[in-house]
């Protein structure tokens, strides 16, 4: 995506003293920065849309996980709020996931979940059946409409969610899960449709959502998590229609060919 805020050394002395500032196209809605290769550097874009002490409190609620620590949290610049953090080792493992990746980033959903079950946060869910009617009426697109008619899911309220664990938000280092990061999207929510967005990511087929399954909770059965898999498929399908973004690869039907 790029950065939408654009920095220089002298914007960060007041808050760093730093030699290298580097620019990062992660983040859809959110400028990013590298700062010495330590700091990653977040400047929320439209903040008035995300609660960003909210952000902060569920950081520092779950730092016993591999979750980014908050290392400066009130800066302003350019009249917008940032944050920094702590830079985890590694990169994304965007292009080949191994079972040792799914096991890992399975269990760190569990125990993230076992930490926030029934937790409160300000913000409530916005990946509800009401808000994704909404938004495929604003598409006017006759599959989806059809696809949502097809689904019989309740959900549930479950805790916090983290809402948006796709592959680019994660770090690996020789293949150990060293971070877990971007929890702007973070809500109320189904603890299994969150297990379902990252299924759709970081999966290509039946055996390795399994591998993800298990990891998570040996108790999921997969025909039951079939239909929060097809409900993330077509949510993060609509948003990414609405955004003028592609999609074709996480379409249920296209991906999971095993499944149908």
């Amino acid at each position: 995506m790029g950065v939408k805020t654009k920095l220089f050394y002298e914007d960060i002395k007041p808050f760093f003293d730093i030699k290298s500032l580097q620019e990062t196209k992660d983040g859809e809605s959110h400028t990013v920065y590298i700062l010495d290769n330590d700091y990653i550097l977040k400047i929320y874009e439209e903040e008035n849309l995300f609660n960003i002490d909210a952000e902060i409190e569920l950081l520092n609620y779950t730092k016993k996980l591999c979750v980014p620590k908050v290392i400066k949290a009130n800066i302003f610049i350019k009249g917008k709020r940032g944050l920094v953090f702590s830079k985890a080792k590694g990169e994304s493992v965007v292009e080949f996931v191994k079972s040792t990746h799914l096991e890992q980033i399975g269990q760190f959903l569990s125990s993230f979940h076992k930490m926030t079950k029934n937790k409160k946060h300000d913000n409530l869910s916005s990946f509800g059946k009401s808000q994704l009617k909404v938004m495929i009426e604003k598409t006017a697109n006759k599959a989806f409409k059809e696809e949502f008619d097809c689904l019989k899911i309740e959900l549930k309220n479950d805790g916090i969610i983290h809402g948006d664990l796709f592959l680019d938000n994660a770090t690996f280092c020789e293949d150990k899960l060293t971070c877990v990061f971007d929890f702007s999207d973070a809500c109320e929510g189904d603890f299994i449709f969150d297990l379902a967005v990252v299924a759709l990511s970081w999966c290509s087929n039946k055996e390795e959502i399994n591998i993800l399954l298990n990891a998570y909770d040996r108790d999921i059965k997969l025909d039951d998590f079939i239909v929060y898999l097809r409900y993330a498929s077509l949510y993060y399908c609509v948003k990414r229609h609405l955004t003028n973004r592609d999609y074709d690869n996480i379409i249920f039907k296209n991906k999971f060919i095993d499944l149908i």
